[in-house]
């Protein structure tokens, strides 16, 4: 396939997600300051560059050949902890090595806890008050759990690894040394076990954790399993790879990629969120929805305070939506039912925020979500902006309907720019392939369920191509605008524009 240069391709996939960052860390500096400290630069200086591209098979195969696995871990990002559960469950196959896991998460000297709860004699309620995980740690327990279950049911001992004081960085060298010390303890005690090591990534620096762990064990060969570090994220994006998943840093370091910083940092600022309210409702999730929308703004170039409506939206700033969240769904539910809405649409949208964490309700102009997915979120945030571009006509006048022709084809080209923002946003999302065309229905009406994954599929498969164009340089944002801002309501208007782009793509091709 042609491409552009490196150069383009590292522009073109991160110019969306590098403005709705600055918006982020902005947020997140001015109440977290902790990054200027020297312990924290030594691993942001640390790792840089990369010598090669590996598959994930590759990164299995560096695994296979170590005795420590120094796993990183972003704390409020749920993938770093449940990829650290499919290395373990990946390293516990019959006939490999029997697998410890150790955390950073949980203090050694509650292991007696951790035992009774191994041996099933307390349950998850009571291990978690005792560890007093969201008084000492805060972070999701959920996706922690998550792995401690995977742990218990694949590895053959869980440890915990950490001492106090957490808050003081003038102590988080004796933090290191203490870590090093109870690793050599768990080597003695599984001396033919692979031991995994999930430890925030900070300490992963080369001077920080593992050259203490270097001092307790120079005969074992330790391996550096980075996540998703920013320089070397953003360095991969200009490869012509469809998606790097990992690197190669140093004979020692690789690097996974299983999200975006952008994806890490909103998360973050998730915490930072709920961390500063003094109610049970949880993060606020507004900020990081309107920042993904303001990003797909400027992406698309569309000036929100426009009081005209030809090339641009009209006040595109007074249509943006409420945000509701898990604390505010039974509000969320009463509107739906004022707005004439039923009871089996409502559990439609419910069921899909319980698959993906967030939906877009354009009946209402409203977002529920219920768990911040980045890929997801990013999706709804784009279908919303294709809503408020037509002035949003569901909301206006929801009794209207399309002829059941045009229909297909308005929600086709939804799908199609919802999935093209999500991957402006979130570009390691994975390609929707053209083999997949089998699972649309043989040129027959289709109806309910089937019409939505019809509808959806065919439109992913044009947001894939659109995105594939954009990398080239074959398609511009502007193009998009203009289909954005198109009056769908208009009969035969839908399937125009859905093949002249299929056309476009086609060509571009």
């Amino acid at each position: 396939m042609e491409m552009a240069s490196a150069t383009d391709l590292r522009a073109r996939r991160n110019v969306a997600q590098l403005a709705a960052l600055a918006g982020v860390e902005r947020e997140i500096r001015s109440q977290d300051s902790s990054s200027s400290r020297k312990y924290l630069q030594d691993f942001t200086r640390a790792f840089r560059t990369y010598s090669a591209v590996l598959s994930f098979e590759q990164v299995k195969e560096r695994i296979a050949a170590s005795d420590v696995i120094l796993i990183g871990d972003y704390h409020a990002l749920p993938a770093s902890q449940r990829y650290a559960a499919s290395l373990v469950e990946q390293c516990a196959q019959p006939g490999d090595r029997p697998v410890v896991l150790a955390l950073e998460t949980i203090f050694a000297r509650d292991q007696h806890i951790v035992d009774e709860w191994w041996r099933r004699e307390i349950d998850e309620r009571e291990f978690r008050e005792r560890i007093r995980f969201d008084l000492d740690w805060g972070y999701d327990w959920v996706p922690f759990f998550e792995m401690l279950s995977t742990a218990r049911e694949f590895a053959e001992g869980l440890y915990g690894l950490d001492c106090m004081p957490r808050e003081d960085l003038r102590k988080i060298g004796a933090r290191d040394r203490h870590a090093a010390h109870k690793i050599a303890e768990i080597r003695q005690k599984h001396p033919n076990a692979v031991i995994l090591v999930l430890f925030g990534e900070s300490h992963l620096a080369p001077q920080h954790l593992p050259r203490a762990l270097k001092e307790e064990l120079p005969e074992s060969k330790a391996l550096t399993v980075l996540q998703n570090v920013d320089a070397l994220y953003w360095r991969a994006a200009g490869e012509k790879h469809e998606r790097v998943e990992a690197v190669q840093v140093h004979d020692d370091v690789v690097c996974v990629f299983n999200s975006s910083p952008l994806e890490k940092y909103e998360n973050y600022r998730l915490h930072l969120s709920r961390w500063g309210r003094t109610d049970e409702e949880g993060p606020d999730l507004a900020p990081t929805i309107y920042n993904l929308i303001d990003s797909l703004l400027r992406f698309f170039d569309i000036n929100r305070y426009s009081p005209h409506n030809h090339t641009q939206p009209r006040f595109l700033v007074d249509l943006m939506p409420e945000i509701y969240s898990r604390s505010s769904a039974g509000r969320l539910r009463a509107l739906l039912m004022r707005k004439g809405i039923d009871e089996d649409e409502v559990k439609a949208f419910l069921q899909r925020v319980e698959d993906r964490g967030s939906v877009y309700l354009p009946q209402v102009n409203a977002f529920y979500v219920r768990e911040f997915q980045m890929m997801y979120a990013a999706e709804e945030s784009a279908r919303f902006l294709h809503h408020a571009c037509r002035g949003l006509p569901l909301r206006e006048k929801p009794s209207r309907q399309p002829e059941p022709g045009d229909r297909f084809y308005v929600r086709t080209l939804e799908h199609a720019l919802g999935y093209f923002g999500s991957r402006v946003l979130y570009p390691s999302r994975p390609a929707v392939e053209e083999a997949e065309l089998h699972l649309l229905p043989n040129a027959r009406p289709v109806r309910g369920k089937e019409f939505e994954a019809s509808t959806e599929l065919l439109g992913y498969m044009l947001g894939n191509a659109l995105y594939d164009a954009y990398l080239r340089g074959r398609l511009k944002p502007g193009t998009l605008r203009r289909v954005l801002l198109s009056h769908l309501e208009t009969p035969g208007k839908a399937k125009e524009l859905y093949w002249e782009l299929a056309k476009r793509v086609k060509k571009s091709k």
